[in-house]
């Protein structure tokens, strides 16, 4: 099996905090409303009427880290129609600004929203899996930002095998589709892809 950098996210562990957000942020010198990795709230439940009092029922929440997936099928890849996209030996997908044509095309494709626009540069940009960083013998700067250790990284098929093959868990969208490189362990509450009994709560950073 050829080489493929892989993320894993721990579920139980995150706690919404935003710290492997901002440090993507900050490592990338990011402009505003231009987000690599995002954290996002999902959740669901209502509350119901017993004995005169409202009271809770069935409610859950948690947070989920995401990235771009480094598909093992990007569809990024498939869809640009410069070669902008492409996938490197290691697995990492990256997007070379100079051939991009600012279409979007990759970013309507993705089932993950990972490519983000650069209004003020007028292409794509994405998360990189820092691979600076990674030829520098040192980690993603999300990975080393966790405060709990929800992130960790390696090769995809030493993921699988220190924690599973789960890769897909609502929010996210079915694993099928681009074979993402994403190991998780859900949450005691996380509900399945396609489940309707919840939603993401900030809407600002929906899939």
């Amino acid at each position: 099996m050829a080489k493929q950098y892989a993320f894993y996210f721990d579920a139980n562990s995150c706690i919404d905090c935003k710290a492997c957000q901002v440090a993507c942020q900050d490592k990338n010198d990011l402009p505003g409303g231009v987000i690599w990795r995002k954290v996002i709230e999902y959740g669901g439940g209502d509350w119901v009427m017993q004995d005169n009092v409202m009271v809770p029922n069935g409610i859950f929440t948690y947070a989920l880290s995401t990235s771009c997936m480094h598909c093992q099928d990007p569809i990024c890849v498939h869809v640009c129609p410069s070669g902008a996209m492409t996938k490197r030996e290691d697995g990492i997908v990256l997007v070379d600004e100079d051939l991009c044509l600012g279409c979007r095309y990759c970013e309507w494709a993705c089932p993950y929203g990972a490519p983000a626009y650069r209004p003020e540069l007028g292409v794509m940009s994405k998360c990189t899996f820092c691979e600076d960083l990674l030829a520098a013998g040192e980690n993603p700067a999300c990975v080393d930002a966790c405060v709990t250790r929800a992130l960790d990284y390696g090769e995809l098929s030493e993921l699988q095998a220190k924690y599973g093959d789960l890769a897909e868990m609502a929010p996210l969208p079915d694993a099928k589709l681009t074979s993402p490189s994403f190991v998780l362990t859900s949450y005691r509450a996380s509900q399945a892809t396609g489940s309707r009994v919840g939603k993401i709560i900030d809407l600002a950073e929906e899939f």
